[in-house]
């Protein structure tokens, strides 16, 4: 029996996720999702490039073979999390609604679990 996977991508942010890897211009392994301190409440999300897999790695195969990759070091702060990608008329990005999240900033640049 498999195990749910640790995080939801929806078809909006998995589109756009293969439209920044086929962008790149390079071979990538994926998209590595982290966390790390900063503003006001405390963490912030991060999504970077992997080259390649790091050994300690959550690996999330998506649909047509992309992957997210979750930090080791991020994964019990995202467990149950919905990754989206929204586009409305004053913003477009990535979007994360975390059920273990108790509060954010006002910005909404930063959150605390």
């Amino acid at each position: 029996m498999a195990l749910p996977s640790p995080i939801n991508v929806t078809p909006s942010a998995l589109d756009h996720i293969k439209a920044l890897l086929d962008s790149r211009g390079k071979p990538s392994a994926g998209i590595r999702l982290g966390v790390r301190s900063k503003g006001c409440s405390g963490l912030s999300y991060t999504l970077e490039y992997a080259d390649d897999e790091s050994g300690f790695d959550e690996i999330v195969q998506l649909d047509d073979g992309v992957k997210l990759m979750i930090d080791p070091k991020a994964i019990m702060f995202v467990l149950g999390t919905e990754m989206d990608y929204s586009v409305d008329t004053m913003e477009e990005g990535f979007v994360f609604r975390n059920p273990n999240e108790k509060g954010r900033c006002g910005c909404g640049e930063s959150f605390h679990v």
